[in-house]
């Protein structure tokens, strides 16, 4: 460490060494899951279409045994590739994601070719001076209403490269720029009160209106949403205090050197914008505007969001007269930064992909309806937060985890004298928990990959909030339920 807390250039590269990449961290769990299809009985449910839902889904009572296809080599050498684009899947597939995601590096490579960002970035801290700390419940806030009312997830990823200089330069660390939009969105999926793809799907499955039971998410969201709030601005004012203590301190200077290209603050006094950077920094305000119009209101996906941001790339090069040249390189470098991000989608889904095949997913969730039986009610929804728990590591998506569980489970809460939105309201806090830490939910290995915080390093910082929300979550389910 330097006398200032900040550690030498000769330990930045000491955490890499340590731990694994998130591609080893996906391969490994395809790997794995590959191994469990030659141990774990494959079996099916009948399936019959739910209008409402728009899908397939598991019919009670129907569970059979079936003939084993167990996964091997090629199977798992095919799963990225298959994890990409996979037609059978009762889960989204990822190339849309993964084009997305270029789309958006590209955009991004372009309205970093006119300066504005890095310009605006250091005006935005010169006005901001001695007030910093308040982005993070503001931006958490906003993304828990993303979250908790269209369930705001992939779209996430758009806004890392943006938010991270700007943190790293109010004087908090990487990792603080990645909770504010992980922890913020996650805690509003977490407590879901109208999200389309979490409550309004699994309240259908679950034969139920979407709208019982709104008020204990209320209470979810509004309690984890100060929890996560006031969790991450501790730690910003300790990290903002003693560099020494920010969980990605061995990378602090390698983490400026990339996000702020050696720009920290000494000309903050001095950062001035032309009017076309205003007009570019109007345009890529505009762009999150219409994208979060388009897909709150008009059910935009990511086709038309990756358009959006093609689209919006062409403007701002127009605007501020880059040339064809460089508008086309910097499009394409700035896709080639997020080309990594990317493939970690089609890794992530792949995992799915083997356990789909492998027959195994019926077989686990049988497995659950049968553990439940006749327990109590306190127990009966514990478990079932628990059981969720579980299949959320292996089917993170909010949507396809209810399309497959829900009608199953929540039929078993008319025996267990517990209200079926209560085993909604488990389904989804679990979910919402798991994809805050899992490592086959794309958004969490995309955001980490894009803010350079490693996986082992999250976990570090990540693992009290998470205890402490277990902790909340498990009384006001169990409040629930006895009430």
């Amino acid at each position: 460490m330097t006398q200032d807390g900040k550690p030498t250039p000769d330990a930045e590269r000491d955490l890499a060494s340590r731990f694994p990449t998130a591609y080893t961290i996906l391969f490994g769990l395809i790997i794995l899951v590959a191994a469990l299809t030659w141990i774990i009985p494959a079996g099916q449910y009948d399936r019959a279409m739910n209008e409402e839902v728009g899908r397939e889904v598991a019919v009670p009572g129907t569970y059979q045994t079936v003939e084993s296809n167990p996964q091997g080599f090629v199977e798992v050498m095919l799963a990225p590739t298959a994890g990409f684009y996979d037609p059978d899947s009762y889960a989204a597939n990822a190339i849309d994601v993964a084009l997305f995601i270029l789309f958006l590096g590209g955009f991004l490579g372009v309205m970093n070719a006119t300066g504005a960002i890095d310009t605006g970035i250091r005006s935005a801290m010169r006005h901001l001076e001695g007030h910093e700390i308040w982005m993070i419940p503001i931006l958490m806030t906003l993304f828990a209403l993303g979250g908790t009312t269209y369930g705001m997830a992939e779209e996430t990823l758009a806004f890392y490269a943006i938010l991270i200089p700007v943190i790293l330069v109010a004087g908090y660390d990487a990792v603080t720029g990645v909770a504010i939009i992980l922890i913020g969105a996650g805690i509003g999926v977490l407590g879901s009160t109208i999200n389309p793809f979490a409550t309004v799907i699994a309240a259908n499955a679950a034969d139920i209106p979407f709208t019982d039971g709104i008020v204990l998410r209320f209470i979810l969201l509004i309690g984890g949403l100060l929890i996560c709030i006031a969790y991450v601005m501790r730690y910003a004012a300790r990290v903002k205090a003693d560099p020494s203590r920010s969980v990605v301190a061995k990378q602090w200077d390698a983490h400026r050197r990339l996000f702020l290209k050696g720009q920290e603050g000494d000309d903050i006094e001095n950062a001035t914008l032309t009017a076309t950077q205003i007009i570019a920094l109007t345009i890529f305000a505009l762009t999150f505007a219409v994208m979060i119009w388009g897909v709150s209101t008009q059910g935009w996906w990511m086709a038309r969001m990756g358009a959006l941001f093609f689209g919006a790339a062409i403007v701002i090069g127009l605007v501020a007269r880059l040339g064809e040249k460089t508008l086309t390189s910097s499009f394409v470098d700035g896709a080639r930064e997020l080309l990594g991000v990317a493939l970690v989608v089609g890794l992530a889904r792949g995992i799915v992909v083997i356990m789909e095949q492998g027959m195994i997913a019926d077989t686990i969730l049988h497995s659950a309806e049968a553990s439940l039986g006749d327990l109590p009610q306190l127990a009966f929804i514990n478990l079932m937060f628990w059981i969720e728990v579980g299949m959320s590591f292996f089917v993170p998506s909010s949507s396809g985890l209810a399309v497959l569980s829900m009608p199953i489970l929540a039929p078993l809460a008319d025996f267990a004298n517990v209200g079926r939105d209560l085993v909604v309201t488990a389904y989804q806090s679990a979910n919402g928990l798991v994809n805050l830490i899992n490592p086959t939910f794309a958004v969490v290995i995309g955001g980490l990959t894009i803010g350079r915080v490693s996986y082992d390093r999250w976990l570090v910082f990540i693992w009290p909030l998470l205890l402490i929300l277990t902790l909340f979550i498990s009384l006001v389910i169990s409040l629930g339920a006895l009430l």
